[in-house]
Formats: structure tokens, sequence, C-alpha cells
């Protein structure tokens, strides 16, 4: 998006955290709450005139909630039509809202890259989730997330699968460990949704999907998930995450490192092909 530009170049060997909620989010409920004060309101006298519950406009204010259309525009009447709660909605993104603090300057890079790399032994990557195994995800979650918070999570995880087929001349690389295609979620007809959601995804020309077989034994790349970048300035940039933390690696070595070991893996893998055939056949077992 427009107003979420790369940084030149990134440096350093780990990604700061950004703050929770976002800033465009936050910024935006700060001159909401601040309108308000001036014109004399309270929450719940405000509410009131915008027709949203006290709840509503609380998490509005404080950056946790992305406010919809008619929120705008009851709120621009209510508090005098200057125009800036108009203009400043315009710059609101609800990815930022829905996305882990550590991982948000990987989804802006994530988001210009020229090409992507993802290796991963855990669940589905999230670029191929289907809503049902994405719901289940997060609903697994500890501490519970809010009904609301989750909402956020579910529209943003949606939204970043659609660069796979926006962006048609970018390739994506996956390779994924067969055991995290039969770990079971849900009943039958949601494992097949899932399957058939990762082949639908995968389909695409610039989508190349690799699976891992059971009987692939060890390979390098057993330290963890892992995602590689490249961004339109050339800079090769890595990505791995663990619990409650994710680390941007920019370091020139260790970037080459971790190519080396994904390319290693991509020589085990299956090829396309008999990776699809593979996860038609999980389909047909169920």
């Amino acid at each position: 998006m427009a107003t979420d530009h790369v940084e030149p170049a990134v440096t350093g060997g780990e990604c700061e955290r950004e703050p929770d909620p976002s800033d465009s989010l936050r910024t935006f409920g700060a001159v909401v709450q601040a309108l308000r004060e001036h014109a004399g309101l309270s929450r719940v006298q405000f509410g009131e005139l915008v027709r949203f519950s006290k709840h509503t406009v609380e998490s509005v204010e404080l950056g946790r909630r992305m406010p919809d259309a008619s929120f705008v525009e009851r709120a621009e009447e209510a508090l005098g039509n200057t125009g800036a709660l108009r203009h400043s909605a315009r710059f609101l993104t609800r990815g930022e809202a829905g996305l882990a603090a550590w991982f948000r300057r990987w989804a802006r890079l994530e988001r210009e890259a020229v090409s992507l790399c993802t290796y991963e032994c855990r669940l589905v990557p999230g670029l191929l989730q289907s809503e049902g195994y994405a719901r289940a995800v997060f609903e697994g979650t500890v501490p519970v997330a809010p009904d609301e918070q989750l909402e956020n999570f579910m529209a943003t995880r949606m939204e970043r699968q659609r660069m796979l087929f926006e962006r048609p001349t970018t390739p994506f690389s996956f390779i994924v460990e067969e055991h995290v295609f039969r770990r079971r979620f849900g009943d039958a007809e949601q494992m097949r949704g899932m399957l058939d959601r990762v082949l639908e995804l995968s389909a695409p020309r610039n989508v190349t999907l690799q699976v891992v077989p059971l009987e692939a034994g060890l390979h390098a790349c057993l330290d963890g998930p892992l995602q590689l970048v490249e961004t339109p300035r050339g800079q090769r940039l890595a990505y791995s995450e663990g619990q409650q933390n994710g680390r941007l690696i920019a370091d020139p070595k260790e970037v080459s490192l971790l190519y080396q070991r994904y390319d290693t893996l991509r020589s085990q893998a299956l090829n396309a092909k008999d990776s699809r055939g593979l996860l038609e056949r999980l389909r047909g077992e169920l």
C-alpha cells in the first residue's frame, strides 16, 4: 500500500518491536478523542450521537478497532464537519491492527518483495491457510483473543493472501513439512477445506509449493521456520519466529547461510507436481 513504504535499507541483526496498537489506528483514535473532548462529550454521549456503543467508541479511540465508514461519517458530523476524520481515515490500514507487533516490519517488506520464500514446520503458512484453519489457529491462542481482536486477525490473514493473485510476476516459494498437512483440526470437511485452499492458492504459475515427505529424514532447516525475501533494491533479508517474538535478519553472511539451507532443502523436498499429488491423496483419505 502507498502508505507503507519500505526503508531504503535494513541494517542490524534483529527487528525492533513496534508499538501495539498500530500507529495509524492509534493516531486516528487520538484525533477522535481530542475532538470529542473539545466538544464536551463523554464517550456515552458521543456513542449515542454516532449510534455506536461506548465500548466501540473506546476501542476506536485507543486504536484497537478499525472504524467503519459509518462511524467516520457520523463522527465527522457530530464533531463539526472539519474534514479531519474523513481525510485521516483514508490512511488507516486494517492490516496492522491484526498483526503481531514483531511481525509488522516484515509484513511491510513482504508486500513489496520481488521474491518470497517460506519454510514451515509447525503449521500451514499464513499465506496458504483456509479461513476455517486460520480461525482455529487464532481461537487456540493463549491468552484467548477477544472476539473483536480475533476478527481483526482473520481480516488481516485473508487480506495478506491477495498478494498471491495480485502480483502474478512475483515468485512465491513454499516448502512445508508433510506432517503439517496431516495434523488434524476440526472435522473431515474442515480438513478438506484446508487442503482445497492450499491447492487453490498454490495453483498460480508464480507460486511453488513443495512438501517435505515424512520419509525425507533430517535436513538442514531443522532449526525452525524461515522466511526469505529480496527487496526491490536487491537486498536479501530473512525472518525467523518463535514464541512471542520474531527476528528480522539483515547480516549478509547469516542471510547467505539461510539461503543455502533453503536451497538445499528445496532439492530434498518433493517437486511441485508430486507435492500436489500428495495433498490430493491426503484429501482423498479423509
